[in-house]
């Protein structure tokens, strides 16, 4: 019976290109989907960008877009990094696309309907000038431990302290500066500590689904202390608009907190690839046979091991068959990625250098086991082991056999290699079952290093035979003939044992031996009296130089006097794109309720006068400003805000760390300049 597998990656959220960790989660993952198509599989291999929350939304409003087009412009650039690499996954899709909006609500409301839904009213910090309540990352201040300065609202980087927004000192928001204030407002939560779910999770996650070590991680989790603290909490799962997310149902103005919808992605990602085939989609979920497979990083584990599953159980969907977690990718023994340092490794910056995408796979595979366990990318030991196992090891294979087939014999296989050659082969034929085992298991390390010990076994035979100078002795052509032979039907099995890691390189064998592509099931028989093409040579060795320039630290960034770093480089295109106007100010007074704002009445040679709020009030008092010139962004859209409407920016300057350098500072045009004009 052929295996049905419906296989994902986690959702990367979508506010920026991958990182090499993403390459690493989708390098795994593709080579475990290879192998099981190789062995017959039917897979499904889905992802999608994960595109909502507070900080797209945030982002996109600092860029001027929407957050629909921020995320579109994101995922526009997905293709490079995957083509680049040889992912290939059968769909790529949005969290939010309608299907995910569809599912993340009837899941909603099929946990409401079990009762597992609470409505509480919370009190949490609000920022008065964004008019929104605040994530925890989005507010700072002293930690309440140790006293570090601009510390986020969860923990301290400094001391490691984990507390409450609240217990900051001297909040303020990281998005305005301005000192936030609680405010009470009503949460929805998912009842996880309910005994039902305690009782599902501890039959779920101990039955073999999970890696050992995250088996026990979740024991952890579950275990209760004497006093009866611990265990599973409730899960808040909604937030307060402004929000970029899916609206509850019936609770207008609150959103699915993203974590919910995220994982809810990976449903919609094959739900949305079904409708391209006109496949029926609830069927596909409704076959017991299908067995759903997720591969995530060890940071989110408690989200995919507790909520995600649960989840599903108690609204009636499939649950996971498998959750596979890795750990990180580290650099020069342990070092942490740091671009500044040089230390980071760019994914595109690797293929624009022309470093081989196959190179990186094969040292990645190299380094995974089923353990969830960091890997180190060290560029030493990654030379050494591409020039001298891929290329050294394998490669060479080839190359020190195909031109005599091809100059004496015209690409002619033997049909009978005799008693050594067929002894060898059936050799590495026999390690197909292990081979195939340990790409079940995600042993990748040991998939390759027995590919590469098998290899050594052929070099062997090469040089116990020396087809070079058997090419020079008359009347040893038949000899010659099947010493070529065997190595070039050794090194075939070895393709097939490596294509799952090197799928494009496998590709350019299958076109050089002239067959169909290689499935394990192929390692069993041998081509025989095959005539094979000419060969080329398939993939040169690393120059080290290239590594290093790979790890090169960037150059570093123009300051400003301000002591801030100048934006990227603009086109003229872009600047005439903002319209800055001469304004006259003329009215200016005090917001009610703020500590920040003033509200200015502005003449931009107008009709009729415009209302903007501008965070001045510690620089400035109302009558100071009243008939100024100063400078706005005149085609800036409307903010609505608690206070009223903001029909613009004016324009100041201040200093990159207003704390230690205060001082804002209205931009005023020289003496002629009216209302109205533009600034070119």
């Amino acid at each position: 019976m052929t295996r049905k597998l419906f296989v994902t990656t986690a959702l990367p959220y979508a506010n920026a290109g991958f990182h090499i960790g993403h390459m690493m989660e989708y390098i795994q993952a593709d080579t475990w989907v290879r192998a099981q198509r190789m062995k017959g599989a039917e897979v499904n291999f889905v992802c999608a960008d994960d595109a909502h929350g507070a900080p797209i939304m945030i982002a996109a409003e600092k860029a001027g877009k929407t957050p629909q087009q921020f995320v579109a412009e994101v995922a526009a650039g997905r293709p490079a990094y995957l083509n680049g690499f040889h992912i290939q996954f059968d769909n790529w899709h949005s969290t939010d696309g309608p299907e995910n909006h569809e599912l993340a609500r009837e899941i909603y409301l099929a946990l409401r309907k079990n009762e597992l839904i609470d409505v509480r009213t919370i009190e949490q910090f609000f920022d008065p000038v964004k008019g929104m309540f605040l994530p925890d990352r989005y507010i700072k201040g002293e930690c309440p431990k140790c006293g570090t300065l601009d510390q986020y609202g969860d923990n301290c980087e400094n001391c490691g302290a984990v507390y409450a927004p609240t217990e900051l000192k001297n909040p303020y928001s990281a998005l305005s500066g301005t000192t936030p204030v609680l405010k009470t407002s009503d949460h929805y939560f998912f009842r996880l500590s309910d005994p039902r779910c305690a009782e599902f999770l501890e039959q779920w996650t101990q039955d073999g689904k999970l890696q050992p070590e995250m088996a026990n991680k979740v024991k952890e989790w579950l275990s209760k202390e004497e006093d009866g603290t611990g265990g599973l909490v409730d899960w808040d799962i909604s937030r307060d608009a402004p929000y970029f997310g899916i609206e509850i149902p019936d609770a207008p103005g609150k959103y699915f907190y993203v974590w919910l919808d995220a994982p809810v992605g990976y449903l919609a990602s094959l739900k949305n690839l079904f409708a391209k085939r006109g496949q029926d989609y609830d069927a596909y979920m409704a076959d017991p046979a299908v067995e759903q497979v997720h591969f995530i990083g060890k940071d989110i584990v408690r989200f995919h091991l507790l909520f995600w599953p649960a989840m599903l159980q108690f609204s009636g969907r499939k649950t996971p068959n498998n959750v596979y977690v890795h750990g990180f990718i580290t650099v020069n023994n342990g070092e942490k990625m740091s671009k500044s340092r040089g230390t980071g490794i760019s994914p595109l910056k690797y293929l624009e250098l022309g470093l081989n995408a196959e190179w990186l796979r094969y040292y990645i595979a190299a380094k995974l086991n089923s353990r969830v366990e960091d890997i180190d990318f060290n560029p030493d030991d990654f030379v050494a082991r591409v020039n001298s196992d891929l290329i050294g090891k394998y490669i060479n294979i080839a190359s020190r056999a195909a031109g005599f087939l091809s100059k004496r014999f015209g690409g002619q296989l033997s049909g009978d290699v005799g008693v050594e050659g067929n002894a060898l082969l059936e050799g590495l034929r026999v390690h197909r079952a292990e081979i195939e085992r340990l790409y079940e298991e995600r042993d990748f390390g040991k998939v390759l290093r027995e590919t590469m010990l098998l290899a050594d076994r052929v070099n062997e035979y090469v040089d116990q035979n020396k087809p070079w100078e058997l090419a020079k002795k008359e009347g040893a052509d038949a000899v010659l003939q099947d010493v070529c032979s065997v190595c070039i039907e050794a090194f075939r099995l070895l393709t097939i044992y490596l294509k799952p890691v090197l799928p494009a390189l496998a590709a350019q064998v299958e076109a050089f031996l002239k067959v169909a592509p290689f499935s394990f099931e192929d390692a069993s028989a041998s081509l025989g009296a095959h005539t094979i093409g000419e060969y080329k040579h398939l993939m040169q060795r690393v120059d080290p130089v290239l590594l290093d320039k790979l790890f090169e630290a960037p150059a570093a960034p123009k300051v400003s006097p301000g002591g801030e770093d100048l934006a990227p480089e603009i086109k003229i295109d872009d600047f005439t794109k903002v319209d800055l106007r001469i304004a006259k100010i003329v009215n200016c007074e005090h917001v009610e309720g703020s500590d920040k704002l003033l509200r200015l009445t502005l003449d931009v040679g107008e009709e009729k006068t415009r209302n903007v709020f501008s965070g001045i009030k510690s620089a400035y008092k109302p009558e100071d400003l009243i008939g100024k010139l100063t400078v706005m962004v005149a085609n800036l859209a409307p903010r609505k805000m608690k206070f009223g409407l903001s029909e613009g920016m004016v324009l100041a300057a201040s200093h990159a760390d207003e704390k230690a350098n205060p001082g804002i500072f209205v931009l005023e045009p020289f003496p002629g300049a009216l209302p109205g004009m533009r600034v070119r």
